[in-house]
């Protein structure tokens, strides 16, 4: 047998690597260390997925927080990585979560994401709590009220696990998130503290990916577009 015969090492070695590409190490980046804080550690319902929120100090003293989800030996991050810790919820079949995420004092954004192939990626193009916000600003009864400049919050009620049955409905499992948005507007009435909106509610559908207000919530829709409080005299 000649040389020309026999394989080259190197070819092999290129076919195999070919055949069976290296596993990209997942997990956080150097620097960032796992908290100890329990209550920011969350499993899914089927018990697949863990996340840990992870944080660094940075040479200007800010702090940055990570999160990843865990499932086996594969960790995927959930961006975007923020200056504070969040909370979740996920929906019971465990294939939507919900981060529900601290941007400032008084202020609250919401990010959506979904199973997809064993992996936690992001739903939406933008985040949910702006998704909300843009329907709220589009309804007829809305769309000229002032735009909030304070304390921008948007709040994931609880009761995904159950669909939301506390409310007296009877809603699909796993097919609605219940959304509350509040804030305030700095310049209002000098007769009055505080003037804004306060737990105006809309429901999402993670099936068609749209908003609506269920009747069930208009009474107190009409309520929150009305919120302030007044000066003591």
């Amino acid at each position: 047998m000649n040389a020309f015969d026999r394989p080259a090492q190197w070819l092999v070695l290129a076919l195999t690597l070919a055949v069976f590409p290296a596993c990209a190490a997942s997990g956080p980046p150097p620097g960032f260390v796992l908290t100890d804080d329990a209550d920011l550690a969350l499993t899914s319902p089927d018990g697949a997925t863990k996340l840990e929120q992870y944080t660094k100090e940075t040479q200007d003293f800010d702090v940055k927080w990570q999160v990843w989800a865990r499932r086996g030996d594969e960790m995927t991050e959930l961006k975007p990585e923020q200056d504070y810790p969040a909370s979740f919820r996920f929906t019971r079949d465990s294939q939507w979560l919900v981060r529900m995420q601290k941007t400032g004092s008084g202020e609250q954004d919401l990010y959506l994401y979904r199973a997809e192939k064993g992996r936690f990626a992001s739903a939406t193009k933008t985040s949910l709590g702006d998704l909300a916000w843009a329907y709220f600003y589009s309804r007829p009864d809305t769309r000229k009220m002032p735009r909030l400049d304070f304390h921008i919050s948007a709040n994931l009620l609880k009761g995904t696990e159950e669909a939301y049955r506390w409310l007296g409905v009877d809603w699909p499992d796993d097919r609605y998130l219940v959304i509350s948005l509040s804030g305030e507007l700095d310049r209002h009435p000098k007769n009055v503290m505080t003037k804004g909106l306060g737990d105006w509610r809309c429901r999402y559908d993670l099936t068609t990916g749209t908003f609506d207000v269920p009747a069930v919530f208009a009474k107190a829709n009409a309520q929150a577009l009305n919120w302030e409080i007044r000066r003591s005299r």
